[in-house]
């Protein structure tokens, strides 16, 4: 079965020459649809800077990387912004919600950009909100929600138009423990659903909740292996 993502060899050199950061150096990996993987490493070890390759946020120096069986590592910035608008749906840590928007509208935006008709994108947005336990803050604005329920609203946002990918960028970096609970069995749900999961994270705690963990350091993969504690889940 053809990976959905196939990165290989991928470098990418910031600032070429005698004072260049290789902030990634040589990674190499599949990951195959329907899995749930952390990415864990310090600051500076390059996972930032991997997750910007596999969002399409980015392109690599050199190396390759085929998303869905696309080079996505020769496309233009156009391109790109297509595939990152169908494929891959994004969670911040810092929620990246717009404050004049209610839930709602929030979550309707990206579904705008993809040229959904308004009637479909907003039957939409509310089953992603219930999806995700917020059917009773649809109409409150960002300043109204606790930040728990800021990040279900984008978690809901990321998961409103069906992409095949979930990328969450240390989703749960500014949240209480109570909150970082629910975050995470919502990222699980998703999983069990059968979509693709992807976390980013420094925390090993949430590195322990999911099935692969691969452990970067210096901008190599250092570790690659299968949580087994959540291999029969």
């Amino acid at each position: 079965m053809e990976p959905l993502i196939s990165i290989k060899d991928m470098h990418k050199i910031y600032n070429p020459g005698e004072n260049e950061v290789r902030a990634l150096d040589g990674v190499s990996l599949e990951i195959h649809e329907g899995e749930f993987v952390a990415i864990i490493g310090h600051s500076g070890s390059g996972k930032s800077t991997l997750m910007n390759m596999i969002g399409c946020l980015d392109t690599p120096t050199s190396g390759s990387y085929f998303l869905h069986g696309k080079d996505v590592s020769r496309m233009t910035d156009n391109e790109l912004s297509d595939v990152r608008n169908q494929e891959i749906g994004f969670i911040f840590q810092g929620f990246n919600l717009i404050a004049n928007l209610d839930a709602i509208g929030n979550v309707e935006l990206p579904l705008i950009y993809r040229g959904i008709d308004r009637k479909t994108r907003r039957a939409a947005a509310k089953q992603a909100l219930i999806k995700v336990g917020l059917e009773k803050r649809m109409t409150h604005k960002p300043s109204e929600m606790s930040g728990g329920q800021q990040q279900r609203v984008a978690v809901a946002r990321a998961i409103a138009a069906s992409p095949p990918v979930i990328l969450a960028d240390e989703p749960t970096g500014n949240l209480d423990s109570k909150s970082t609970k629910e975050i995470m069995q919502i990222l699980e749900g998703l999983h069990k659903s059968g979509r693709t999961v992807i976390i980013i994270t420094h925390d090993n705690e949430i590195a322990e909740q999911v099935k692969r963990v691969i452990y970067i350091r210096d901008g190599r993969i250092e570790q690659d292996y299968l949580n087994e504690e959540k291999q029969g889940e």
